[in-house]
């Protein structure tokens, strides 16, 4: 497969992307409400399966049928790299997940809109970003996690807000446990040599995990289900600047994920584009857990400020008082993107 706009390599193509945007700061001119006369979109993403909306819109011609210009740049950084990229104007647009990074970067002004959500945890079925435990520590409660060593991703994001509820499932907290940083790379080597006890994971490192008998899982899905995991944030700038781009960026998106939750993960063309976007054979594809989208691209703000508390709670917040993070939610542009994803969807289904 030939992916037209697949562009690898992380934060390294950051310098040229930034010339990529059309200087979606303030140099860009303003925009004539056509669509066409707005500045590519440069959209950074993580190379996994929670991004197989932004693929299939690519590579299925979404983004071209809404008549928005997009370039989609594979990342390695973390996410609060991507909202400090997003908001500079260097990259338009990106998905990462809900922490303290963007609730600090919020309250300080930077130039960001949410614009939708991008992934969730299911509610049921294969824990895509479980908690999992060494072979070698001969632990298969959680409860007997207290005290032991667990890995996590850094001290601002989704791996120890997963961690917390994972321990709370159980009547421990974090104070019952040594934390270790550790970066998804060195997730299975450390459970191999047993420097740590258990770890946050994500797939598909945490299949990996497993098929190589290196760890197990110790809890179902259902302490974090239903969890926030993404959002779409977009450079503010460029939002007043061409809100109709926006729009048809956003409803070319919801247009796959509507495709995929049809039944479109079983349509081999698409899976063919997913793996080779992530780099996992199809086979390993069917096999992991999968993060969910919502079809209209709904947050649940309830848990957004859980979220949100736990990291208040965790003196991580650079601020006194509850965040103004709703205040840059674009319900407009998602209620518009939502109608024109629907008529797509509704003209495909006429055209079959």
């Amino acid at each position: 497969m030939s992916l037209r706009r697949h562009f690898t390599g992380g934060l390294a193509l950051i310098a040229g992307a930034a010339l990529l945007t059309g200087c979606a700061t303030g140099a860009a001119p303003e925009g004539s409400g056509d669509v066409a006369d707005a500045p590519k979109i440069t959209f950074l993403y993580s190379p996994y399966a929670d991004y197989a909306p932004f693929f299939l819109a690519e590579e299925k011609g979404y983004f071209d049928d809404a008549g928005v210009d997009v370039e989609l740049i594979s990342k390695s950084g973390s996410s609060g790299e991507t909202y400090q990229q997003v908001s500079t104007g260097s990259i338009t647009a990106g998905g990462a997940t809900w922490g303290a990074g963007l609730f600090n970067a919020t309250e300080a002004g930077a130039s960001l809109s949410v614009i939708a959500s991008v992934s969730r945890i299911p509610e049921e079925g294969k824990n895509p970003a479980p908690l999992m435990a060494s072979e070698q520590s001969g632990i298969t409660d959680a409860k007997d996690l207290k005290g032991k060593k667990i890995g996590i991703p850094g001290d601002g994001g989704f791996g120890i807000y997963s961690v917390n509820l994972a321990l709370e499932s159980v009547g421990l907290s974090l104070d019952d446990v040594e934390l270790v940083n550790l970066t998804p790379g060195d997730i299975p080597p450390a459970l191999a040599n047993g420097s740590v006890d258990a770890s946050w994971t994500i797939e598909p490192i945490s299949s990996a995990i497993t098929d190589k008998q290196l760890g197990h899982e110790l809890l179902d899905v259902s302490y974090q289900a239903g969890v926030e995991l993404g959002a779409l944030a977009f450079n503010t700038e460029y939002v007043e600047k061409y809100p109709e781009a926006v729009t048809a960026f956003t409803a070319a998106y919801l247009r796959a994920v509507q495709e995929l939750e049809a039944g479109g993960w079983d349509d081999p063309a698409s899976q063919a584009i997913i793996a080779e976007y992530t780099e996992l054979p199809v086979e390993t594809l069917a096999s992991i857990g999968l993060t969910v989208q919502d079809p209209e691209g709904a947050i649940d703000w309830s848990d957004v400020e859980r979220q949100e508390q736990f990291f208040r709670d965790r003196d991580t917040l650079e601020f006194e008082g509850a965040s103004s993070i709703k205040d840059i939610f674009r319900a407009d542009i998602l209620a518009d993107a939502v109608a024109q994803a629907d008529a797509a969807g509704t003209a495909d289904t006429d055209a079959k």
